[in-house]
């Protein structure tokens, strides 16, 4: 019976010293809330309209093309795809609403319609830069432009708003 009382001891005592050995994991991090910001504003360049209108369109990689009778010009005038900056836990989520349309607003009060389509990286996405680096997220757009009677030359502006949602 002695015997059987050491054991029972020396197994309490073994399993004590493997609890208290083991590693421990810490509490994963606490949520932390994304931050968004714009680094580059959307941009089509400089293009001549010809009679009947067509579309300029810049992608989330920075190419540009157009179809229609639209004549895509090099005047010194850059054209870029909107850049945003995410700070973001690593791990974690993030879905890119992209508005549908917006109107830009150009000389007399004209306007041009803007397709605000495609991001990269593509939505959702996993997050994979730790903080205070941040992911690009780049974003192309669709600019229909009409006759120009309709849309005469000129600078058109207006803005548009990406949602950003984490998990």
């Amino acid at each position: 019976m002695a015997s059987l009382k050491y054991l029972k001891r020396f197994l309490a005592a073994t399993l004590l010293f493997w609890v208290l050995t083991q590693a421990l994991d810490a509490q994963e991090l606490p949520p932390r809330p994304m931050q968004v910001t714009t680094f580059q504003n959307l941009s089509f360049g400089a293009f001549i309209n010809g009679s009947s209108g067509g579309t300029v369109t810049i992608t989330p990689e920075g190419s540009r093309m157009a179809t229609g009778d639209i004549y895509l010009a090099n005047m010194g005038q850059l054209y870029y795809p909107a850049i945003f900056e995410v700070e973001a836990l690593p791990g974690n989520i993030v879905h890119i609403l992209l508005p549908v349309y917006t109107v830009l607003t150009g000389p007399g009060g004209k306007i041009a319609q803007l397709e605000i389509n495609s991001s990269f990286p593509n939505s959702p996405f996993i997050n994979s830069i730790n903080p205070p680096n941040k992911t690009q997220v780049r974003i192309g757009g669709t600019l229909t432009v009409d006759n120009p009677l309709s849309s005469p030359a000129g600078n058109y502006y207006g803005t548009f708003s990406v949602t950003f949602i984490q998990e």
